[in-house]
């Protein structure tokens, strides 16, 4: 899964990779939560 996530984050590019690495933080902090 995250070498997926890794791999979208490196074609997207660099100023896309500033909000994806934010929605993806975000996203791994409700993954978290709900495995909690």
């Amino acid at each position: 899964m995250f070498v997926l996530i890794s791999l979208l984050a490196l074609t997207a590019g660099c100023e896309t990779i500033k909000g994806l690495g934010r929605d993806i933080q975000n996203a791994g902090e409700a993954i978290d939560d709900a495995v909690r």
